[in-house]
């Protein structure tokens, strides 16, 4: 069924940047098409990157250059850099399938703040 362990959140100032680290198991990310979601408060979880083999990466509009998505195959884990990050950025973070077919992860909290 697989299981998804998202981390490295925490509180940030504007401007400042994360590293995000998702951790797959149960099955392989190489064979998937894997993406980084968000939610912000009161908000619907929307889609912030994917990365699969053989394509470039993809970005949701309000990255604007700012994220970056990576993933170490070996380790069957994904990561996402955030950089320049904006109070805009607060909310949850998840990682999943394009197909959101596994279990959906705790997440973790990015907060942008002063």
């Amino acid at each position: 069924q697989g299981q998804l362990v998202e981390s490295g959140g925490t509180l940030v100032q504007p401007g400042g940047s994360l590293r995000l680290s998702c951790v797959a198991s149960g099955f392989s990310i190489r064979t998937e098409i894997m993406v980084w979601y968000r939610q912000a408060p009161g908000k619907q979880r929307e889609r912030v990157a994917g990365i699969s083999s053989g394509r470039d990466p993809t970005y949701a509009d309000f990255v604007e250059g700012r994220f970056t998505i990576s993933r170490d195959s070996a380790k069957n884990t994904i990561y996402l850099q955030m950089n320049s990050l904006k109070p805009e950025d607060t909310g949850v973070y998840y990682c999943n399938t394009a197909r959101r077919d596994v279990p959906w992860g705790q997440g973790t909290q990015v907060t942008v703040s002063a």
